[in-house]
């Protein structure tokens, strides 16, 4: 004979009723089983995909009709699922807003760092300098679709202290990383780096908002960003 918790052996009885566990302990362990019954894990099926294929709709709404149009219903139809299917892969709604927009920092890093690791070997810093700035710009359908959602966002952060920790943190990568460049392409006497680098950005991105409203175009914005990084980088 087995214990039915353990599966170890029982020693027979002398007399009386056929016992079914070891000792006490195992006694206790199949109570409290009984009383407290474990709650079993759901099978996720598809966990990255649908999750993906729920954010994408999250970014098609953002894109198209504006973040408050991302109601539970709308985000579900858009992904072709049941709003149960998107209750499941996420908390709540706030929950997947967020995950939605830590999801497209992290694939717009991805691309820019491809894009610009690509132009790696080029002799001329410069270069870098440039295609580093232009990721900021909205110059094909991928970067204007996050550009879009990206400013759905913003003004959603500006209320929402979850979103803003998205927006908002103490490292500054891209400009540190502008800061490098311009030293490697050789700056300008009594050119501050590190505040050159911090205008180019913020002027960079508010120039590519303009892009998308139609108030400039590309040719224009690329002048604008030649004369500053001539006026810049005289040193060479």
């Amino acid at each position: 004979m087995t214990c039915r918790v353990c599966r170890g052996a029982i020693r027979p009885p002398a007399r009386g009723r056929r016992p079914v566990y070891c000792s006490r302990a195992c006694q206790a362990r199949a109570y409290r089983s009984r009383r407290d019954p474990p709650v079993p894990v759901p099978v996720e099926a598809e966990p990255a995909g649908r999750r993906r294929q729920i954010v994408e709709a999250v970014w098609r709404i953002a894109a198209e009709r504006g973040l408050q149009m991302a109601t539970v219903r709308e985000i579900a139809a858009e992904a072709e699922v049941s709003p149960r299917v998107v209750q499941y892969h996420f908390a709540d709604k706030h929950d997947l807003l967020v995950t939605a927009l830590r999801m497209l920092h992290r694939e717009n890093e991805i691309r820019a760092r491809e894009r610009i690791i690509a132009l790696r070997d080029a002799a001329d810093p410069r270069v870098l300098l440039r295609a580093t700035l232009e990721e900021l710009l909205p110059l094909d359908d991928q970067r204007q679709a996050s550009l879009r959602v990206m400013a759905a966002y913003y003004a959603r952060s500006l209320t929402d202290p979850a979103l803003a920790e998205v927006f908002l943190h103490d490292a500054n990568p891209l400009e540190d990383l502008v800061a490098a460049l311009i030293t490697a392409a050789g700056p300008g006497p009594s050119i501050d780096v590190a505040r050159e680098a911090d205008l180019l950005v913020g002027g960079v991105s508010g120039l590519g908002l303009d892009l998308l409203h139609g108030r400039r175009t590309r040719a224009d914005v690329r002048r604008t960003l030649d004369y500053h990084l001539g006026r810049i980088l005289t040193g060479r």
